[in-house]
């Protein structure tokens, strides 16, 4: 079946909203309301200290900072390396896999910020992954990262990460 990407997305979307929805159903979950500029806006920065943390995750503190802003029952579903149900072990494959090797960079005027009524706000789109060694950005993939604000603090409760594949020059 060839199904077009926005249709795909589309599909993700529902599925991963579905699961969410449901994952916080019996909490008591208080967002501010915003505008959609603010709430895009609080994204952005939110999008930003995660992965500055991320970047420089060889440091432990960082790591640690890093693993703060996603949910313990986090669930990560990536295309190419599986799914992982925990924030112990996603920050486990983080720490062994991109800590000193990668940084993450968002591909400039990709990020686009839905509100979830009472929980929060789907993030959506692209990232490209860089060679700490040097310059070379090689890899490059969609994302949607789900955020529940709660109290005042926004965390991550999923993430999907997938069409992967080499940077465009």
């Amino acid at each position: 079946m060839n199904v077009t990407r926005p249709r795909k997305v589309k599909m993700a979307l529902s599925c991963l909203l579905g699961t969410a929805m449901l994952g916080g159903a019996g909490e008591a979950m208080a967002t501010t309301e915003r505008t959609a500029e603010q709430l895009s806006q609080a994204i952005d920065v939110v999008d930003a200290a995660v992965f500055d943390a991320f970047n420089r995750c060889a440091d432990p503190a960082q790591l640690a900072k890093h693993a703060a802003y996603f949910d313990e029952g986090v669930e990560f579903y990536h295309d190419n390396g599986g799914v992982t149900w925990t924030r112990d072990e996603m920050i486990g494959r983080t720490r062994a896999n991109v800590c000193g090797h990668y940084r993450r960079e968002r591909v400039p005027g990709t990020l686009a910020v839905f509100p979830i009524k009472g929980f929060g706000a789907i993030a959506q789109g692209t990232h490209r992954f860089c060679d700490l060694s040097g310059t070379t950005c090689a890899g490059e993939a969609d994302f949607v990262m789900i955020w529940r604000e709660q109290d005042g603090r926004w965390q991550v409760t999923r993430v999907l990460s997938y069409a992967h594949r080499p940077t465009v020059p």
